[in-house]
């Protein structure tokens, strides 16, 4: 019997899409930071979050001054960082995930500081080492990622930029040429956290940048519930939920599981 390969880096993201367009549904990528409310607690977390057939993982590594990011991720990255996680200990998180049998694409999100202290080149060649598919580096714009493009490149990961309801058609054009993998679409102007309901502007919104680009639209800040993943079927590729996901993590980690179930399985109905 032949081995099937498993898909890795850009292969693997433009995988997700394909098998999430097949079943009429935007891909779910369920965000939670390393570390948080500890190291071991944190990986049950995703593991028991990729039995839930979610798509896709954006995997935090934690920083002190996180510029995106709200008050609730704010507070899970500031423990997490208490209890001792680096950047080195994120990789080997995402090491042992792959052993235990995890094969949804892992997308690591985390600031350009700390993997330039740990050294660009490094980091990029320990990441897919480590079984990264792609990063996601909220503070790293088009203008000044050709090193990490040139890496990312070289080792086949996605590297994804954003565009928020203020990108003009210049910076569209700029983020969707040099984008891979997918474009992360800010939802609302200011930081991440949880909202009651998805701006009434965002149908507008995403059409402007369907107009000017083919690469996958992933939406992400504000996404809190079933009802609003219901909402994006139609409309993105791909969506991710962090704050509310963190927010239920603090009553215990069955309690996040348990919302990205539901998550889930809003878009099957």
């Amino acid at each position: 019997m032949t081995e099937v390969k498993q898909k890795t880096g850009l292969e693997a993201v433009a995988a997700m899409f394909e098998r999430a367009k097949s079943q009429d549904r935007p891909a779910f990528l369920p965000y939670f930071p390393i570390g948080y409310p500890d190291y071991d607690s944190s990986l049950e977390a995703l593991y028991a979050m990729s039995r839930l057939d979610v798509d896709g993982f954006e995997i935090g590594i934690p920083f002190s001054d996180p510029l995106a990011d709200g008050p609730i991720i704010q507070a899970a990255t500031q423990k997490a960082l208490e209890n001792g996680v680096t950047v080195r200990k994120c990789l080997e998180a995402v090491r042992t995930l792959r052993e235990r049998g995890v094969q949804q694409p892992m997308l690591m999100m985390g600031y350009v500081n700390p993997m330039l202290a740990y050294g660009a080149e490094r980091f990029v060649q320990d990441a897919r080492a480590a079984g990264v598919d792609g990063l996601i580096i909220p503070d790293l714009p088009p203008e000044e990622a050709d090193q990490f493009l040139t890496l990312c490149r070289r080792e086949g990961l996605a590297l994804i930029f954003f565009l928020a309801p203020t990108s003009n058609a210049v910076r569209i054009d700029r983020v969707a040429e040099q984008a891979t993998g997918f474009i992360y679409v800010v939802a609302l102007t200011g930081v991440t956290g949880v909202r009651t309901e998805l701006p009434p502007d965002l149908r507008d919104y995403i059409a402007r940048l369907r107009a000017r680009t083919t690469v996958p639209l992933v939406l992400g800040f504000g996404i809190s519930t079933p009802d609003h993943a219901r909402m994006l079927k139609g409309l993105v590729d791909g969506f991710i939920v962090a704050s509310a996901l963190i927010r239920a993590a603090a009553e215990g980690i069955d309690h996040a599981v348990a919302l990205a179930g539901d998550i889930r399985r809003a878009l099957d109905s």
